[in-house]
């Protein structure tokens, strides 16, 4: 999940990532998209403490002044991925889906 400028292209997306990769991170506080993307998604599924049928599979989940990386479990429920969607589209987020390197833009919100 990144939240990057208006106006960010998948290219930009994927490039920020491969900075992420070779450990390159911003410095400062987290943007403010990214912090209430993070504490809706783990009130409802923690990735500080064990939890059964955790989606992730791997915990703590990896936040950055930017983005948040998400490893999900291969028996995440779909519930999990609707609510990534949705918290996305209310924070005006962008989606890369490491899998297969699409870019999703920020999903519209539903009003």
């Amino acid at each position: 999940m990144w939240a990057l400028d208006a106006g960010a292209t998948p290219a930009d997306v994927r490039a920020a990532y491969e900075l992420c990769r070779e450990g390159e991170h911003a410095a400062g506080a987290v943007d403010r998209r990214i912090g209430r993307f993070y504490a809706e998604l783990t009130a409802r599924w923690p990735d500080r403490l064990p939890v059964a049928d955790s989606p992730w599979a791997a915990a703590p989940l990896h936040v950055a002044t930017d983005h948040v990386l998400m490893c999900l479990s291969e028996s995440c429920a779909d519930a999990v991925l609707e609510a990534i969607e949705y918290f996305a589209g209310e924070n005006d987020l962008m989606l890369l889906d490491l899998q297969d390197g699409t870019v999703y833009p920020p999903p519209t919100r539903v009003r």
